[in-house]
């Protein structure tokens, strides 16, 4: 993946809305809350659409006044939508605490029955969607949702491999979705012997591809630990998924003092680590793992070197803990001029 690309970055998955109520309970006297747009893979869509890459994304819509403003919304950001499939009677949406975790108790999911969820095989033409796309994006969310989903999954993973599209996979791990008499293990490795990038961390791999990790890990609680910890995952996923080159992970630390962030890649039979990246306190939580996400899709599009990729993710990342909102707002030249201190 050394070698500059052309043609379009396709991202598909359930656009979502996200309302952001307050902890204290001041959105019921107020009348107000914030409300998001996105979803794991429309962010990182987003973000390559703001970082000059040409981006493409699927998701499923009811056909009705409110999609067309979404799309509408999307399409001035550079995104291509033109391939949305329209049915069904709603959005998902979900309800996070504002400032909390994903995997905290603050979140409550209403995802069931959505366009996205009632999607099925045999619905999206893939063979006309995959028109000159050369890369595919989807996270470990959307077969989190149900039977239908997974296999919709493997059906165009099927179809971008026959056309030898570059495919990465987001290890996101969301055990309130996993709902449906499936376990991860039982339907992600099928999932993932597509992929050419498969990013997450050594928990996520664990719950999702069944790669053990030593329960004594947090307990040494140490930097060395945790790249060891990768390094031996990532060699683990290359031996046992022979389609997959790259692994990425994070790892994002919170204490009383603040947040430590920092992420490692395994390529070409190399490993690079990033510098700690450290805030007293940030603004916001969500879409940081996306942007991340994107930051690696973009370094590899524009041919530029693992080291060079990594630390451009990393930063893109660590800067979006500082931005309200589901996706990133940063230019990529403005992330390239970040300076660490």
């Amino acid at each position: 993946m050394n070698k500059k690309q052309s043609g379009s970055v396709l991202c598909f998955g359930e656009l979502l809305f996200r309302v952001s109520q307050d902890a204290g309970g001041n959105w019921l006297k107020e009348n107000c809350v914030p409300f998001y747009i996105g979803g794991a893979e429309l962010n990182v869509a987003t973000a390559l659409a703001l970082w000059d890459v040409p981006s493409k994304y699927i998701t499923a819509l009811p056909e009705n006044g409110m999609s067309a403003q979404i799309r509408s919304f999307l399409e001035a950001k550079k995104i291509n939508v033109s391939d949305t499939y329209y049915h069904g009677n709603r959005v998902g949406l979900y309800y996070l605490t504002s400032g909390a975790d994903l995997k905290h108790d603050a979140l409550i999911y209403d995802r069931a029955g959505s366009a996205f969820a009632e999607l099925k095989t045999g619905m999206i033409d893939w063979d006309k969607v995959l028109e000159g796309v050369n890369w595919f994006h989807f996270s470990a969310i959307c077969p989190a949702i149900n039977q239908n989903i997974a296999d919709v999954c493997e059906e165009a993973l099927i179809a971008a491999s026959e056309k030898n599209i570059t495919i990465s996979l987001d290890l996101n791990y969301r055990s309130r979705l996993w709902q449906y008499g499936k376990s991860p293990v039982e339907v992600m490795p099928r999932l993932a012997k597509y992929c050419t990038l498969i990013m997450g961390n050594v928990w996520a791999a664990e719950n999702m591809l069944g790669i053990p990790v030593d329960t004594d890990l947090h307990t040494i609680g140490e930097k060395a630990n945790y790249l060891k910890a990768a390094l031996k995952t990532s060699k683990h996923i290359i031996e046992h998924y022979p389609k997959c080159t790259t692994v990425a992970n994070t790892f994002r630390f919170d204490a009383d003092s603040g947040i430590n962030y920092y992420t490692a890649l395994y390529a070409n039979k190399e490993f690079y680590s990033t510098v700690d990246h450290s805030a007293k306190q940030i603004a916001n939580k969500v879409g940081s793992g996306d942007c991340f996400m994107a930051g690696l899709i973009y370094g590899f599009y524009n041919g530029l070197s693992p080291e060079r990729t990594l630390n451009f993710a990393t930063l893109a990342a660590f800067d979006k803990l500082f931005i309200k909102g589901d996706t990133t707002t940063s230019t990529a030249k403005e992330i390239k001029n970040i300076t660490i201190k």
